[in-house]
This record gives C-alpha cells, structure tokens and sequence, in this order.
C-alpha cells in the first residue's frame, strides 16, 4: 500500500526502523522520547503582491535539532515559519519535511507539525483560564486528531490516555498548575510572559507533533528569561521534537536561518556548533 506521500510502504527489511527512513528520529516508548522529523529547505521562496516576502532560503535541520529563525522585523520571518510547518504555500523552491516536500503535500506537514505561540495566529482568550484552554484544547485533539479506531476505545482507556497526553505535556514543558497565582483556574490575562509561553507550547504538545514552531521566542523577555526560553526549547529538541522558533538573537547551539531586509547581507544558514551543516544564502525581502 501507498504512503500518503505516494511513496510504496512495502520492501522494508523485517525490523527495519522506519523513522530511519522517514527522516525522524525514533521515539523511545515510555521514557519520554517523542518522534522529531527533519527538514532539507533548497531554494525556499514565497512571493507576495509587492515582491519577495523571502526567497533562496536553504538549511537542513536533522530529526530533533533546534531551528533559529533569525533577521529583521518585516523580513519575512514569520511567514518562513509558517510556510515550513505547511500553514503559508511557497511559491519557489522544495523544502523536504520528513518523506514529506513542500509545497505539494502542505496538509501531510500540517498533520506532522503544531503551532506554539504565534501572534495573530494562535492567540489564546484572556477571558478563559489555563484549565479551560487545556481541557479544551485536548477535547479537540481527542474528536479531530485522534484515529478513528481510537474514537471507538472504552471510555476509561480514552480518560487515561488524554490524563496521559495533557500530563506528558505540562510535564515537558515545565508548566505547574500549582504555582500559576490562582492554580488552574488563573485566566490567562494574569500569566507572566514565561507562563504564557509554556502554556501555548503545551498546547501544542498534546498533538504530540514531530515538529513543533514558535514565533517571537525571546520577545519582552529579559536575559534570565531569555535563557528560560531557550532552555526549554533545547529540552523539548533533546526529547525528540524538532524545534523551529523565531527570534532576535539565536543561542549559540541552534542551526540560524536568516532572512533578511534590503540592507541585511545574505547569510548562509549555520549552526554555531561543531556540526557542519550545509546551507544556501538567506536573503529575503519583505
């Protein structure tokens, strides 16, 4: 039978790992190792109605690696982000998600990928509490994302498993219910820039995506915070998940995808560690 992808799923090797093949790194069942995917970006571009919104991005980002979108305000960073997780159609170029390209099979990325906080996108409601955007947030998940055959499990196997989603997630993101000011119920008007920012990754992760995106990370952060932020990024790589976040300053361990205005240089994208990467310039205009 054909993957969604069109690939044939059959010839694989008895025991073969498929994650080896599908260019994700294999979750690590019961220990809290989640399923990240890789990205191959070669001459990524999108076009808008005045122009070039980013063109001649290329990268490539391994299974649970930490992706920095870094340039300008108005360079079209935020566009790139979401055009990488499927959300924004590019209109040159091939980015390889897993066995998934871009822009031809946008839905596939999207099933794969979860959108942390990104203004204007994911915005959560003031109004409600932290309790109200997660219990609701994992009742969609279980009618929308789960299997069907998942639909049809016992009523007390489906409690368990969204108990083990939603904990899995407040774990891994560090989010304690008891310490936010009025526990669960704190609405989210009421959250320090650090809590809101665990929150909408928690989110995210009861999707339990192999790729995970966040836009504007180190935004009204100081530099403790700032070091929070990133922090909890790189844990959430180190698990498993693959990383993408947009920021003003990069850490020095992440792969940095720049884009740029009309007076940035193009740079090529690097990881400022000591694993090599190959990478095409990043001169976008926006």
């Amino acid at each position: 039978m054909a993957d969604e992808d069109g690939s044939q799923g059959q010839g694989e090797s008895p025991g073969a790992d498929p994650a080896a093949k599908d260019g994700t790194q294999a979750a690590d069942g019961g220990s809290g190792q989640r399923t990240g995917v890789s990205l191959s970006a070669e001459g990524f571009g999108m076009d808008g109605p005045r122009g070039a919104i980013f063109r001649d991005i290329g990268f490539e980002l391994p299974a649970g690696g930490l992706g920095a979108i870094v340039g300008p305000s108005g360079s079209g960073r935020t566009c790139l982000l979401l055009a990488l997780t499927g959300r924004m159609k590019a209109t040159a170029g091939e980015v390889r998600v897993g066995r998934s390209r871009l822009p031809k099979q946008m839905a596939a990325v999207r099933r794969i990928s979860a959108l942390g906080p990104v203004p204007d996108v994911t915005d959560l409601d003031p109004s409600l509490s932290v309790a109200e955007h997660l219990r609701e947030r994992v009742l969609l998940e279980q009618r929308f994302g789960d299997s069907l055959r998942g639909l049809f499990r016992p009523r007390k196997e489906r409690a368990a498993a969204r108990k083990a989603r939603l904990d899995g997630a407040l774990e891994a993101t560090g989010l304690s219910l008891d310490a936010l000011p009025k526990g669960e119920r704190t609405r989210v008007r009421d959250l320090e820039r650090m809590e809101s920012l665990r929150l909408g990754l928690a989110l995210a992760l009861i999707s339990e995506p192999r790729l995970i995106a966040v836009d504007d990370t180190d935004i009204k952060l100081s530099e403790e915070e700032r070091e929070e932020a990133w922090a909890l990024l790189r844990s959430l790589a180190a698990a498993g998940t693959t990383v993408l976040a947009v920021c003003t300053r990069a850490p020095e361990d992440a792969l940095v995808i720049r884009t740029g205005g009309a007076e940035a240089k193009p740079a090529t994208a690097t990881k400022t560690a000591n694993t090599e990467v190959k990478g095409e310039s990043a001169d976008a205009l926006a």
